[in-house]
């Protein structure tokens, strides 16, 4: 279990205040300006011997991405950081309990990251959907400019730096990187093509870089602590603590930063009072929201929360997101509801997602009442493949994941059904 004095995140649940008096009392803004006078290489160095991979579901390492920005910005294309809090994944709210309780976190780490990738700007894109939490960032932004935070010489440091909170129309997939640079720039939010890459050409034309809002938050202190404390959690390629949301049928919903690596069932028995029912009452779980394979209770009884352990049996760890189902779900119902959302959330531009995800839908839906074949099971599993990795960004993959998941590990409950349905209308025509 994570001490309490090495949890990066310490008013979660919002039982101090939010305001820079009580951030500087759990350690924010202590010292910011001798940090950054390490200079920006030497941060981007620390964040990638940290080990530190995206908190917004990719994985991909923080300090690999922000050294693909120039060195030599050019002042008419200025280096542009832009913050993802679109935070749309059904399951996921931890960058909402980041934003609300301990937005200067993120506001200095927007700083540092700035500094650090020589942008003398940064974007903090919001779901339409969370007034609150934008309310709450914008007085914080507000407070953080009255201190001298922000602005001209931000935090002394000889740096000018400003940061703009903006909110989206609520959309998922705003939160796919170029589809919510597109957003920004006030266009309909669909993926680009890529190449060029945003750190090339990104909003506005402009060289950026675009990070989720815990991967941002939690600069700071890998700064202040130093790489080899944050590597001394989770697994190799594994690194850190992490914020897990762990929802469904447990005895107890929460949000906990814990340690990568932590075994699923020490994590959901440990913080959210286990199962409801008893651990042998779990039928499944998603691990990292509602876009990774479902895996079933036999893999679920060893397998580690982290990037590598949950690829090797098929899914993944996402934002972290876990929904927890126990012997009550009807889990095909369960993936076809999940199926309508990503059909209906498809921006329409790929061919294999706008067709296919509404394809996957149906023909879920219909074996969730049996009305189906043994042989669209294996038709659908080869849709489904068509739509993964076919598709500009990576909502083909989000639609088809679930799907496979299902087929996967449940295909004998889906055939059950087809099977029932089958000797039940054979009796009815007698």
């Amino acid at each position: 279990m994570l001490d309490d004095k090495d949890r990066i995140f310490r008013n979660l649940y919002g039982f101090q205040g939010w305001q820079v008096d009580a951030a500087r009392k759990r350690g924010d803004w202590d010292g910011t300006a001798k940090l950054m006078a390490n200079g920006p290489d030497w941060i981007v160095e620390q964040i990638k011997a940290a080990g530190l991979r995206g908190r917004g579901g990719a994985g991909f390492p923080a300090g690999v991405k922000w050294g693909f920005m120039p060195k030599q910005p050019d002042p008419a294309r200025p280096n542009t950081l832009v913050i993802n809090a679109d935070e749309s994944e059904p399951g996921t709210c931890k960058d909402r309990e980041i934003m609300r309780h301990e937005p200067h976190k993120l506001i200095e780490g927007a700083l540092l990251a700035g500094f650090a990738m020589r942008a003398p700007h940064a974007y903090i894109y919001i779901r339409g959907e969370y007034q609150a939490e934008a309310r709450r960032l914008q007085a914080a932004i507000d407070e953080a400019y009255d201190k001298g935070l922000l602005g001209k010489n931000a935090a002394k440091s000889g740096y000018d730096f400003d940061l703009y909170l903006h909110q989206g129309a609520g959309a998922y997939i705003c939160g796919e990187e170029t589809a919510l640079l597109e957003s920004l720039e006030g266009n309909k939010g669909q993926p680009r093509i890529k190449p060029p890459f945003p750190a090339n050409v990104g909003v506005w034309g402009y060289p950026t870089t675009v990070n989720n809002v815990e991967t941002i938050a939690v600069v700071p202190t890998i700064l202040r602590r130093g790489a080899t404390w944050f590597t001394s959690f989770g697994r190799e390629r594994n690194a850190g603590t992490k914020i897990f949301c762990i929802s469904g049928h447990v005895e107890r919903p929460c949000n906990v930063e814990e340690a990568m690596s932590i075994p699923l069932k020490e994590l959901i028995e440990r913080h959210a009072g286990g199962v409801r029912g008893g651990w042998d009452n779990l039928l499944a779980v998603i691990p990292g929201g509602s876009s990774v394979p479902c895996i079933p209770k036999s893999v679920c009884d060893d397998v580690l929360m982290d990037f590598d352990a949950l690829k090797e049996v098929q899914s993944g760890l996402g934002t972290a997101a876990v929904i927890v189902m126990d012997k009550s779900t009807d889990i095909v119902r369960a993936i076809a509801r999940i199926s309508y959302f990503y059909k209906h959330e498809s921006c329409g531009q790929c061919t294999p997602c706008r067709e296919g995800a509404g394809w996957m839908w149906r023909v879920v839906n219909r074996m969730a009442e049996g009305r189906s074949s043994r042989e669209e099971i294996d038709m659908l599993w080869d849709v489904s493949k068509q739509v993964e990795g076919h598709t500009i960004c990576a909502l083909g993959d989000a639609a088809a994941w679930p799907v496979q998941g299902l087929i996967r590990h449940f295909r004998d409950e889906i055939e059950r059904r087809i099977d029932h349905y089958t000797a039940a209308s054979a009796v009815a025509a007698e």
